[in-house]
Protein backbone atom coordinates (compact mmCIF):
# COMPACT_ATOMS: atom_id res chain seq x y z
CA UNK A 1 0.00 0.00 0.00
CA UNK A 2 1.84 3.42 -0.80
CA UNK A 3 1.16 6.10 1.30
CA UNK A 4 -0.96 7.85 -0.76
CA UNK A 5 -3.43 5.32 -0.57
CA UNK A 6 -5.00 5.48 3.27
CA UNK A 7 -6.07 8.91 2.78
CA UNK A 8 -7.54 8.18 -0.73
CA UNK A 9 -9.52 5.35 0.66
CA UNK A 10 -10.57 7.73 4.11
CA UNK A 11 -11.37 10.69 1.61
CA UNK A 12 -13.68 7.93 -0.66
CA UNK A 13 -15.44 6.78 2.54
CA UNK A 14 -16.26 10.11 3.66
CA UNK A 15 -17.63 11.23 0.66
CA UNK A 16 -19.54 8.34 0.56
CA UNK A 17 -21.46 8.78 4.09
CA UNK A 18 -21.84 12.35 3.31
CA UNK A 19 -23.72 11.22 0.16
CA UNK A 20 -25.69 8.39 2.47
CA UNK A 21 -26.53 10.26 5.65
CA UNK A 22 -27.03 13.82 3.55
CA UNK A 23 -24.79 15.41 6.46
CA UNK A 24 -21.60 16.44 6.53
CA UNK A 25 -18.87 14.73 7.96
CA UNK A 26 -17.04 16.71 10.75
CA UNK A 27 -14.16 14.25 12.19
CA UNK A 28 -12.67 10.73 10.91
CA UNK A 29 -10.60 8.27 13.03
CA UNK A 30 -9.06 5.36 12.33
CA UNK A 31 -9.40 3.39 16.07
CA UNK A 32 -7.42 0.45 14.94
CA UNK A 33 -4.55 2.06 12.47
CA UNK A 34 -4.75 3.29 8.69
CA UNK A 35 -4.59 0.13 6.98
CA UNK A 36 -7.51 -0.97 9.19
CA UNK A 37 -10.97 -1.95 6.85
CA UNK A 38 -13.33 0.68 9.29
CA UNK A 39 -12.74 4.15 10.36
CA UNK A 40 -14.85 5.99 12.81
CA UNK A 41 -16.92 8.81 10.70
CA UNK A 42 -18.48 11.83 13.31
CA UNK A 43 -20.94 13.28 11.30
CA UNK A 44 -23.27 16.44 12.37
CA UNK A 45 -25.98 14.11 14.36
CA UNK A 46 -24.38 10.87 14.95
CA UNK A 47 -21.16 8.67 14.75
CA UNK A 48 -20.54 5.63 12.62
CA UNK A 49 -18.24 2.81 11.48
CA UNK A 50 -17.41 2.89 7.93
CA UNK A 51 -16.35 -0.22 6.76
CA UNK A 52 -14.23 -1.03 2.82
CA UNK A 53 -12.90 -4.59 3.29
CA UNK A 54 -10.52 -6.20 0.94
CA UNK A 55 -13.20 -9.16 -0.39
CA UNK A 56 -16.33 -7.58 -0.85
CA UNK A 57 -18.27 -10.86 0.25
CA UNK A 58 -17.29 -10.46 3.46
CA UNK A 59 -18.45 -7.02 3.60
CA UNK A 60 -21.63 -8.46 2.08
CA UNK A 61 -21.96 -11.47 4.55
CA UNK A 62 -21.13 -8.79 7.50
CA UNK A 63 -23.66 -6.70 6.12
CA UNK A 64 -26.48 -9.73 5.80
CA UNK A 65 -26.03 -11.06 9.00
CA UNK A 66 -26.10 -7.72 11.20
CA UNK A 67 -29.36 -7.14 9.10
CA UNK A 68 -30.81 -10.36 10.39
CA UNK A 69 -29.24 -9.79 13.90
CA UNK A 70 -30.46 -6.19 14.81
CA UNK A 71 -34.29 -7.27 15.23
CA UNK A 72 -33.29 -10.45 17.32
CA UNK A 73 -29.89 -9.25 19.78
CA UNK A 74 -28.48 -6.18 20.69
CA UNK A 75 -24.86 -7.56 21.42
CA UNK A 76 -23.94 -6.28 17.63
CA UNK A 77 -23.97 -3.59 15.84
CA UNK A 78 -27.01 -1.74 14.47
CA UNK A 79 -26.81 -2.01 10.03
CA UNK A 80 -27.77 1.10 8.57
CA UNK A 81 -27.32 0.77 5.40
CA UNK A 82 -24.61 -0.43 2.15
CA UNK A 83 -23.01 1.75 -0.38
CA UNK A 84 -20.98 0.51 -3.30
CA UNK A 85 -19.63 -2.00 -0.81
CA UNK A 86 -19.27 0.19 1.88
CA UNK A 87 -21.09 -0.96 5.03
CA UNK A 88 -22.10 1.74 7.92
CA UNK A 89 -23.00 0.38 11.16
CA UNK A 90 -23.55 1.79 14.64
CA UNK A 91 -20.86 3.00 16.02
CA UNK A 92 -20.41 0.67 19.82
CA UNK A 93 -18.05 3.19 21.22
CA UNK A 94 -14.16 3.28 21.73
CA UNK A 95 -13.92 1.43 25.12
CA UNK A 96 -12.81 -1.87 23.37
CA UNK A 97 -12.63 -5.16 25.79
CA UNK A 98 -9.20 -5.75 25.48
CA UNK A 99 -8.35 -2.20 27.05
CA UNK A 100 -11.27 -2.39 29.27
CA UNK A 101 -10.68 -5.62 30.59
CA UNK A 102 -7.25 -4.39 31.60
CA UNK A 103 -7.95 -1.25 33.19
CA UNK A 104 -10.35 -2.78 35.35
CA UNK A 105 -10.09 -3.55 38.89
CA UNK A 106 -10.85 -7.69 39.91
CA UNK A 107 -14.60 -7.07 40.77
CA UNK A 108 -15.18 -5.57 37.34
CA UNK A 109 -12.52 -8.15 35.59
CA UNK A 110 -14.93 -11.04 36.18
CA UNK A 111 -18.00 -8.93 35.81
CA UNK A 112 -17.17 -7.69 32.28
CA UNK A 113 -15.77 -11.56 31.39
CA UNK A 114 -19.31 -12.90 32.40
CA UNK A 115 -20.74 -10.24 29.89
CA UNK A 116 -18.49 -10.92 27.22
CA UNK A 117 -19.57 -14.79 27.12
CA UNK A 118 -22.78 -14.30 27.87
CA UNK A 119 -23.27 -11.60 24.90
CA UNK A 120 -21.11 -14.55 22.49
CA UNK A 121 -23.74 -17.11 23.46
CA UNK A 122 -27.08 -14.42 22.95
CA UNK A 123 -25.67 -13.58 19.44
CA UNK A 124 -25.14 -17.49 18.77
CA UNK A 125 -28.78 -18.45 20.02
CA UNK A 126 -30.04 -15.45 18.52
CA UNK A 127 -28.65 -16.35 14.91
CA UNK A 128 -29.48 -20.29 15.26
CA UNK A 129 -33.23 -19.07 16.07
CA UNK A 130 -33.84 -16.92 12.66
CA UNK A 131 -31.99 -19.61 10.70
CA UNK A 132 -28.45 -17.72 10.27
CA UNK A 133 -27.38 -21.72 11.05
CA UNK A 134 -29.00 -23.15 7.67
CA UNK A 135 -27.41 -20.23 5.64
CA UNK A 136 -24.04 -19.78 6.27
CA UNK A 137 -21.03 -21.23 5.14
CA UNK A 138 -19.89 -24.54 7.32
CA UNK A 139 -15.90 -23.36 9.21
CA UNK A 140 -13.23 -25.99 9.06
CA UNK A 141 -15.62 -28.75 7.46
CA UNK A 142 -12.17 -30.18 4.68
CA UNK A 143 -9.42 -32.25 6.05
CA UNK A 144 -7.16 -29.99 5.11
CA UNK A 145 -8.28 -27.48 7.73
CA UNK A 146 -8.49 -30.08 10.24
CA UNK A 147 -4.57 -31.28 9.51
CA UNK A 148 -3.06 -28.39 9.50
CA UNK A 149 -4.59 -27.15 12.84
CA UNK A 150 -3.65 -30.41 14.50
CA UNK A 151 -0.19 -30.63 13.04
CA UNK A 152 0.79 -27.53 14.15
CA UNK A 153 1.63 -29.45 17.25
CA UNK A 154 5.34 -29.66 14.99
CA UNK A 155 5.67 -25.63 16.70
CA UNK A 156 6.07 -27.27 20.31
CA UNK A 157 9.26 -29.04 19.25
CA UNK A 158 11.47 -25.32 19.15
CA UNK A 159 9.96 -24.40 22.70
CA UNK A 160 9.69 -27.78 24.64
CA UNK A 161 10.86 -31.30 25.12
CA UNK A 162 8.60 -32.31 21.75
CA UNK A 163 7.14 -34.87 23.76
CA UNK A 164 3.52 -34.00 21.65
CA UNK A 165 5.21 -34.89 18.23
CA UNK A 166 3.92 -38.74 19.38
CA UNK A 167 0.37 -37.78 19.72
CA UNK A 168 -2.10 -39.66 17.51
CA UNK A 169 -2.87 -36.98 15.33
CA UNK A 170 -5.44 -39.16 13.08
CA UNK A 171 -7.32 -39.60 16.05
CA UNK A 172 -6.89 -36.20 17.31
CA UNK A 173 -8.32 -35.06 14.05
CA UNK A 174 -11.37 -37.22 14.39
CA UNK A 175 -11.58 -35.52 17.71
CA UNK A 176 -11.46 -31.92 16.35
CA UNK A 177 -13.85 -33.01 13.32
CA UNK A 178 -17.26 -31.98 14.41
CA UNK A 179 -21.04 -31.59 13.56
CA UNK A 180 -21.91 -28.15 12.38
CA UNK A 181 -24.63 -27.27 15.00
CA UNK A 182 -24.52 -23.66 15.59
CA UNK A 183 -23.58 -19.92 14.17
CA UNK A 184 -20.14 -18.84 15.22
CA UNK A 185 -19.11 -15.36 14.54
CA UNK A 186 -15.32 -16.65 14.69
CA UNK A 187 -12.43 -14.26 15.35
CA UNK A 188 -13.94 -13.36 19.28
CA UNK A 189 -10.56 -11.83 20.30
CA UNK A 190 -11.06 -9.40 22.62
CA UNK A 191 -9.94 -6.34 20.74
CA UNK A 192 -12.93 -7.04 18.22
CA UNK A 193 -15.72 -6.13 21.14
CA UNK A 194 -16.47 -2.66 23.22
CA UNK A 195 -17.82 -2.18 26.53
CA UNK A 196 -20.11 0.42 27.80
CA UNK A 197 -20.22 2.28 31.22
CA UNK A 198 -22.12 -0.54 32.36
CA UNK A 199 -19.85 -3.26 31.60
CA UNK A 200 -22.11 -4.97 28.97
CA UNK A 201 -20.59 -6.44 26.10
CA UNK A 202 -21.07 -5.80 22.54
CA UNK A 203 -19.21 -7.58 19.70
CA UNK A 204 -18.41 -6.56 16.16
CA UNK A 205 -16.42 -8.01 13.06
CA UNK A 206 -18.77 -10.40 11.66
CA UNK A 207 -16.91 -11.16 8.53
CA UNK A 208 -16.12 -14.57 8.97
CA UNK A 209 -18.75 -15.95 10.53
CA UNK A 210 -20.14 -19.48 9.41
CA UNK A 211 -21.13 -22.65 11.02
CA UNK A 212 -19.36 -25.16 12.86
CA UNK A 213 -19.41 -26.78 17.19
CA UNK A 214 -20.36 -23.30 18.65
CA UNK A 215 -17.12 -23.71 21.16
CA UNK A 216 -14.07 -22.06 19.21
CA UNK A 217 -15.74 -18.59 19.36
CA UNK A 218 -15.26 -18.95 23.52
CA UNK A 219 -12.02 -20.70 22.32
CA UNK A 220 -11.27 -17.51 20.29
CA UNK A 221 -11.48 -15.59 23.99
CA UNK A 222 -10.09 -17.69 26.34
CA UNK A 223 -7.07 -18.19 24.12
CA UNK A 224 -6.20 -14.70 23.36
CA UNK A 225 -2.80 -13.88 24.44
CA UNK A 226 -3.86 -10.47 25.71
CA UNK A 227 -6.68 -12.22 27.48
CA UNK A 228 -5.97 -11.03 31.50
CA UNK A 229 -8.68 -13.53 33.10
CA UNK A 230 -7.37 -17.12 34.04
CA UNK A 231 -9.13 -20.47 32.31
CA UNK A 232 -10.37 -21.62 35.76
CA UNK A 233 -12.27 -18.71 35.94
CA UNK A 234 -13.03 -18.76 32.90
CA UNK A 235 -14.79 -22.15 32.71
CA UNK A 236 -17.25 -21.35 36.21
CA UNK A 237 -18.31 -18.33 33.84
CA UNK A 238 -18.85 -20.18 31.17
CA UNK A 239 -20.47 -22.94 33.05
CA UNK A 240 -22.59 -20.08 34.72
CA UNK A 241 -23.95 -19.02 31.22
CA UNK A 242 -24.31 -22.37 29.70
CA UNK A 243 -28.25 -24.38 30.22
CA UNK A 244 -28.20 -25.57 33.63
CA UNK A 245 -30.53 -28.11 33.25
CA UNK A 246 -28.23 -30.38 31.32
CA UNK A 247 -25.22 -31.04 32.89
CA UNK A 248 -23.64 -34.24 30.56
CA UNK A 249 -24.55 -31.58 27.98
CA UNK A 250 -22.37 -29.09 29.83
CA UNK A 251 -19.34 -31.63 30.00
CA UNK A 252 -19.94 -32.50 26.53
CA UNK A 253 -19.19 -29.13 25.35
CA UNK A 254 -16.33 -28.07 28.13
CA UNK A 255 -14.87 -31.42 26.88
CA UNK A 256 -14.58 -29.85 23.05
CA UNK A 257 -13.94 -26.56 23.79
CA UNK A 258 -10.79 -27.28 26.06
CA UNK A 259 -9.98 -29.71 22.84
CA UNK A 260 -10.39 -27.16 20.82
CA UNK A 261 -8.41 -24.16 22.47
CA UNK A 262 -5.41 -26.78 23.27
CA UNK A 263 -4.87 -26.34 19.47
CA UNK A 264 -5.84 -22.89 18.89
CA UNK A 265 -3.55 -21.43 21.47
CA UNK A 266 -0.61 -23.87 19.37
CA UNK A 267 -1.91 -21.16 16.49
CA UNK A 268 -1.75 -18.04 18.34
CA UNK A 269 2.16 -19.23 19.78
CA UNK A 270 2.80 -19.94 16.05
CA UNK A 271 1.64 -16.62 14.23
CA UNK A 272 3.46 -14.68 17.68
CA UNK A 273 6.93 -16.94 16.91
CA UNK A 274 6.54 -16.09 13.08
CA UNK A 275 5.89 -12.39 13.71
CA UNK A 276 8.48 -11.64 16.47
CA UNK A 277 11.24 -12.74 13.50
CA UNK A 278 9.40 -10.10 11.12
CA UNK A 279 9.03 -7.43 14.10
CA UNK A 280 10.70 -8.74 16.91
CA UNK A 281 9.21 -8.03 20.26
CA UNK A 282 6.34 -5.42 20.87
CA UNK A 283 5.24 -3.33 23.91
CA UNK A 284 1.92 -4.62 25.26
CA UNK A 285 0.55 -0.85 25.68
CA UNK A 286 0.82 -1.38 21.45
CA UNK A 287 -0.54 -4.60 21.22
CA UNK A 288 -3.65 -3.60 23.06
CA UNK A 289 -3.85 -0.32 21.31
CA UNK A 290 -4.05 -1.26 18.00
CA UNK A 291 -5.34 -4.70 18.57
CA UNK A 292 -1.76 -6.65 17.28
CA UNK A 293 -0.84 -9.69 17.24
CA UNK A 294 0.51 -10.31 21.28
CA UNK A 295 4.43 -10.35 20.10
CA UNK A 296 5.33 -9.92 23.41
CA UNK A 297 6.74 -12.92 26.06
CA UNK A 298 4.41 -12.69 28.77
CA UNK A 299 1.25 -13.13 26.15
CA UNK A 300 3.25 -15.83 24.66
CA UNK A 301 3.55 -17.40 28.54
CA UNK A 302 -0.37 -16.58 28.61
CA UNK A 303 -0.99 -18.76 25.94
CA UNK A 304 1.14 -21.54 27.03
CA UNK A 305 -0.33 -21.15 30.35
CA UNK A 306 -3.82 -21.64 29.13
CA UNK A 307 -2.19 -24.34 26.69
CA UNK A 308 -1.38 -26.80 29.43
CA UNK A 309 -4.93 -26.31 31.54
CA UNK A 310 -6.61 -26.85 28.53
CA UNK A 311 -4.60 -29.92 27.62
CA UNK A 312 -4.80 -31.54 30.58
CA UNK A 313 -8.65 -32.32 30.32
CA UNK A 314 -8.59 -34.36 27.87
CA UNK A 315 -6.58 -37.83 27.82
CA UNK A 316 -5.73 -37.46 24.26
CA UNK A 317 -3.65 -34.40 24.97
CA UNK A 318 -1.94 -34.50 28.19
CA UNK A 319 1.26 -34.63 26.81
CA UNK A 320 1.11 -31.53 24.82
CA UNK A 321 0.02 -30.25 28.03
CA UNK A 322 3.53 -30.78 29.25
CA UNK A 323 4.93 -29.58 26.73
CA UNK A 324 2.69 -25.88 27.18
CA UNK A 325 4.31 -25.96 30.69
CA UNK A 326 8.15 -26.33 29.13
CA UNK A 327 6.83 -23.37 26.84
CA UNK A 328 6.14 -20.98 30.22
CA UNK A 329 9.75 -21.75 31.18
CA UNK A 330 11.05 -20.75 27.50
CA UNK A 331 9.16 -17.46 27.66
CA UNK A 332 9.63 -16.59 30.98
CA UNK A 333 13.32 -17.26 30.43
CA UNK A 334 13.17 -14.77 27.54
CA UNK A 335 12.03 -12.04 30.02
CA UNK A 336 14.39 -13.09 32.64
CA UNK A 337 17.43 -12.12 30.14
CA UNK A 338 17.48 -8.96 30.78
CA UNK A 339 15.73 -8.57 27.06
CA UNK A 340 13.73 -5.63 28.61
CA UNK A 341 16.60 -3.47 29.87
CA UNK A 342 18.38 -3.71 26.57
CA UNK A 343 15.70 -2.77 24.50
CA UNK A 344 14.81 -5.81 22.95
CA UNK A 345 11.62 -6.19 24.75
CA UNK A 346 9.71 -2.89 24.69
CA UNK A 347 8.19 -2.54 28.10
CA UNK A 348 4.86 -1.87 28.99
Amino acid sequence: MTSSEPNDRIDHLTRLAEDFFGERVTHVSTPGGTDRASIRVTLESRSVIATLRPNFRRTHLEAYILKILESECDCAPKFMGLRENVLFQSDLGGNRLNTAIWKAGQADRASIAFSAVEAILRIQKAANRVGLRDALPILGANDDWVENLVHAIDTMESISHGRSITLNRAELCQKIVTRPRSFVKWDCRSGNAAVSNSNSVKWFDFEYAGVRHGAEDLAWLIADEAWPINPEVMEKIILDCLPSEDRSAADTYLDYLWLYTSFHCIQRIKLIMKEVVKRGWLSKSRIRKFDDAGVHPEFAYNLCKVGEYAAYRNRETALLARDFADGQRFFLSIMRDGLAARGAIAAE
